[in-house]
């Protein structure tokens, strides 16, 4: 048989078999699967990708009408593309709320930094407790937990025991707490493989922001 001859009759009907086996073992597996709850979700890593899957998960929830909020840490200063669109176009289902300042080497007062951060977690237990709003995306605020400008046991308190059952809430940044990470329901670690900042590249609109 040459390259560029068709596959024999009898290897689509192994592949046919071979997917109808795989299929049945999923359906099994999703059938076992009914039950529902608001997830504590952690997106860390040195990747890059974090804020963007939180706000990717931000927009699905408007496509489906269902009410959710933003509270950013971190980047409060920086105009995002995603703070212009949710603002602009979707700000009867989602709230967003820029509490930070920016990073720590840019404000250079710490004392302002935590107070920014208690701000914005002020404003996110607000918004938690409200049983309305079915997610809550705080946005870089594992930084704002690694520089100790929050307390740790306090968010964790919070989350396990005042967080409404089916309310989601997305936690953001790099370096999150192993405490967090023990906790939460679903985490995801961004790895770095290549980045072209360290070519010399800086940030662009659409791309980091």
């Amino acid at each position: 048989m040459t390259a560029d001859a068709p596959a024999p009759e009898a290897d689509f009907d192994r592949h046919n078999a071979k997917m109808a086996k795989k299929k049945a073992s999923r359906d099994k597996i999703m059938a076992s699967k009914q039950g529902e709850k608001g997830l504590v979700i952690v997106h860390t890593g040195t990747g890059k990708g974090k804020s963007s899957s939180g706000f990717g998960m931000i927009l699905r929830c408007i496509a489906h009408g269902m009410p959710s909020a933003v509270v950013q840490f971190i980047k409060g200063a920086w105009d995002t593309g995603e703070r212009r669109l949710i603002e602009q176009n979707f700000p009867d289902l989602c709230q967003f709320h820029a509490m930070g300042e920016g990073f720590t080497w840019e404000t250079q007062d710490k004392a302002r930094d935590i107070a920014a951060a208690r701000k914005g977690w002020d404003k996110a237990k607000e918004l938690i407790r409200d049983p309305n709003i079915r997610m809550v995306l705080l946005d870089e605020i594992n930084i704002a937990l690694r520089y100790e400008y929050l307390p740790l046991e306090e968010v964790l308190t919070f989350l396990r025991e005042e967080k409404p059952e089916m309310t989601h809430v997305v936690l953001t940044g790099r370096n999150a707490a192993p405490e967090l990470i023990e906790q939460a329901d679903l985490v995801t670690e961004m790895t770095l493989v290549k980045h072209p900042f360290r070519g010399g590249i800086k940030a662009q609109a659409g791309v980091e922001f």
